[in-house]
């Protein structure tokens, strides 16, 4: 197949290398100087102990993918932020007016939406990736851990999707079908908001952030707000490859805390270690950007819609996305866990009025 992947990060970087280590045409957009390297030394992917370098082709525009003598593609995936998908889609509509389907593949819930609504839910396919990658180098990939893989889903009831998940899988990925999408994207932005806004605002590993037992409380405070707005949605947990989301779903609900803790913090520590999560490095780069308004703020803003109350998400969404555009301080939060505790009260002061 001919396949251009629209960012060479981490997860679209590992997709299309190994869609190119199976012999199809995969054109790479990055960075005009990123885009050099790879065109000059390929793309190393080192997984289970083996080094592969594929040789896909690049582009440094959507303009040099679609004019540089390249026609239409029989896939696109959306290898960017969820946070520049948006931005990304106006090229790609002005150079790909009737794209054959396009892959999102970004953590978050909705982020599939614009596209759905720029080409129809037939020319869209849903994707959670669950598999770890280490960017090293420009070029070069490592999986962290096994055993994980990439769910896909139709954004359209009955829509086939069967060639998608055989591509993938013959391409030596583990791939799983999911019937609905906003399950699945609901399912693992659970998983993901798990010690991930509450590390990057107090500046701390998750599993430090854990040791707190006010902290700790709030966590389990934010995971059942979430369950609730799902259950209000009728959307059910559901499993991603290697990633249990249900059983941590029943944990929360029906585990008393104080058995619950020990077994959410060895959770943690084990999938996250001493790493800091996604939003920590969103906030430290600079980029004045956070996917934390895809995560805990999608959730507040459906708990609203829906009546549910969410004060911790809507904390720690205001608090991120404050401390994201410098309008608040980080050394008023750095460490500070009761803080943080005072700005969640003060979000459920503002719910109590209203």
């Amino acid at each position: 197949m001919k396949i251009l992947v629209y960012g060479a990060g981490a997860v679209g970087g590992y997709l299309g290398g190994m869609l190119a280590l199976a012999n199809h045409d995969v054109t790479f957009i990055d960075q005009e100087a990123n885009a050099a390297v790879i065109a000059a030394n390929g793309l190393t992917i080192v997984q289970a102990g083996q080094k592969r370098t594929a040789h896909p082709k690049t582009a440094s525009s959507v303009a040099q993918a679609f004019l540089g003598g390249e026609g239409a593609y029989d896939l696109i995936i959306m290898g960017v932020k969820s946070y520049d998908l948006t931005t990304a889609l106006d090229p790609l509509v002005a150079f790909c007016p009737a794209p054959n389907m396009i892959l999102t593949i970004q953590n978050g819930i909705d982020v599939e939406r614009p596209f759905m609504e720029q080409y129809g839910t037939e020319h869209v396919l849903a994707g959670s990736f669950t598999i770890p990658i280490s960017k090293e180098t420009i070029n070069q990939l490592v999986v962290e851990r096994e055993g994980r893989g990439l769910a896909l889903a139709p954004t359209q009831p009955g829509q086939d999707i069967k060639q998608w998940l055989t591509l993938f899988n013959q391409a030596g990925i583990h791939t799983v079908g999911v019937k609905d999408h906003h399950a699945m994207k609901w399912s693992k932005a659970f998983l993901n908001i798990v010690g991930n806004a509450s590390s990057a605002i107090l500046n701390r590993p998750p599993g430090t952030v854990y040791k707190s037992s006010a902290m700790f409380e709030l966590e389990v405070r934010m995971l059942r707000e979430t369950l609730d707005v799902m259950k209000k949605l009728h959307l059910k947990v559901i499993n991603l490859p290697g990633a249990p989301a249900k059983k941590l779903a029943g944990a929360v609900r029906r585990v008393p805390k104080l058995l619950l803790k020990p077994t959410l913090t060895s959770l943690v520590a084990s999938g996250r270690g001493d790493k800091m999560p996604s939003f920590h490095i969103d906030l430290t780069s600079g980029v004045g950007k956070s996917e934390v308004i895809y995560h805990n703020g999608a959730i507040a803003k459906a708990g609203m819609e829906q009546g549910v109350p969410t004060p911790v998400n809507l904390a720690f969404t205001e608090v991120l996305w404050k401390l994201t555009k410098q309008e608040l301080d980080w050394r008023d939060f750095d460490g500070k866990p009761k803080r943080l505790l005072a700005e969640v009260r003060k979000q459920e002061q503002n719910l109590a009025r209203k």
